[in-house]
């Protein structure tokens, strides 16, 4: 299979098992669900010229914003998909392992981490919320889900 095919389908078979996690984490921890509004948001003032805020909830709203958000994630599950797929080869394709695609999805947090949370105002690595350590964790192991889906969809499409 096309590298940039099984790399798509990577990242939206890794998006979706995020996506269930969550749903998962609400039904039986009471976990909130994700807001991809807010990161919509975001996304809509970065494409205005603003790349950080102090509180994004407080910034003016952005038409479409839930829309945007879920296109966001979307697009960059795909994109990680797509970056795994080149930098692993065909090779690891045709028999991927597990290893390589969770450390990869662990490194990909650092977007979140270190643009996308400051960017909203939630300060470097989720400093600003009210339990860091907690949001931290609950990412890492969210990450570890999506390098799973990689992994998994890798298997199927490989």
């Amino acid at each position: 299979m096309d590298l940039l095919v099984a790399g798509v389908l990577m990242g939206i078979g890794a998006t979706v098992a995020m996506d269930v996690w969550a749903i998962l984490l609400n039904r039986f921890a009471g976990q909130g669900l994700p807001n991809w509004a807010n990161p919509g948001r975001w996304l809509g003032h970065v494409f205005r010229g603003k790349l950080f805020h102090d509180d994004i909830e407080k910034a003016a709203p952005i038409s479409n914003e839930l829309a945007l958000g879920w296109g966001l994630h979307y697009g960059v599950g795909i994109l990680y998909g797509i970056v795994l797929a080149v930098l692993m080869g065909p090779e690891w394709l045709a028999a991927p392992t597990f290893l390589p695609a969770w450390i990869f999805a662990l490194i990909t947090i650092s977007a979140g981490w270190f643009l996308l949370h400051p960017g909203m105002g939630l300060g470097w690595a989720a400093s600003k919320t009210p339990n860091p350590w907690k949001s931290r964790i609950m990412g890492l192991l969210a990450h570890t889900i999506f390098g799973l889906g990689l992994w998994l969809t890798a298997l199927v499409v490989g």
